[in-house]
């Protein structure tokens, strides 16, 4: 057997096997950075597969976004907030009820809107359109015929999760906890220069009488 064409299945299955175990550690690890350290993992892994199936430039993607500024910017999160996991379950829990609430709400809306949607004249055409030639395309022009044509609607619905789970993480961040100060831009652009600094002439042979705290 030629071991040239054993190769790239080997690859397949040592990068596959990584990924599966990977993704499962993020779950099952108690410690936060370790999770976030075992989905950098998971990133790497996936973009090796990617390169085997030949989509380099999704590869190149994943580790340069996900890997680079997501998954760094997740790792300096958990490792900076002072969060207190105990606390955070415990509050999870009591609006458990709320929260399925919630969830049942959007889950009928989805419903709803997915039994009245029809797609238009355009997409039927660009769906029945014949598959271009592999050699006749080049990566990023494939990728992108893909997306905004079969699966504009999933992409936009990704977008919008994308949004929500920002607006969740400013939300958290920006929360009010007892001893940390926080930027009030009001206060910062209603101060004048006169009460930033003050001049005094000194005389000479004088030192400048600093002020005392009171209390």
């Amino acid at each position: 057997m030629d071991f040239s064409s054993m190769l790239p299945v080997a690859a397949f299955w040592l990068f596959a096997s990584i990924t599966i175990l990977s993704g499962l550690l993020v779950i099952l690890a108690k410690n936060p950075v370790h999770s976030v350290l075992w989905l950098i993992l998971a990133f790497f892994s996936a973009a090796g597969l990617f390169v085997l199936m030949g989509a380099e430039f999704l590869a190149m993607l994943l580790v340069i976004v996900y890997v680079g500024a997501v998954a760094v910017l997740f790792l300096f999160v958990v490792m900076m907030l002072d969060i207190n996991f105990v606390e955070l379950r415990q509050g999870i829990m009591q609006n458990a009820p709320i929260g399925v609430v919630v969830g049942l709400v959007l889950l009928a809306e989805l419903g709803t809107l997915g039994a009245a949607w029809h797609f238009g004249d355009d997409v039927a055409k660009n769906a029945a359109a014949p598959t271009p030639v592999v050699e006749q395309v080049e990566n990023t022009a494939a990728l992108g015929n893909i997306i905004y044509t079969d699966y504009i609607f999933i992409f936009q619905m990704s977008g919008l999760i994308l949004l929500v789970a920002m607006i969740g993480a400013i939300v958290l961040t920006h929360r009010t906890r007892p001893g940390v100060r926080r930027q009030d831009v009001s206060k910062q652009n209603a101060r004048r220069p006169e009460d930033a600094y003050e001049l005094v002439d000194v005389e000479v042979g004088k030192g400048v009488a600093l002020p005392t705290k009171k209390g």
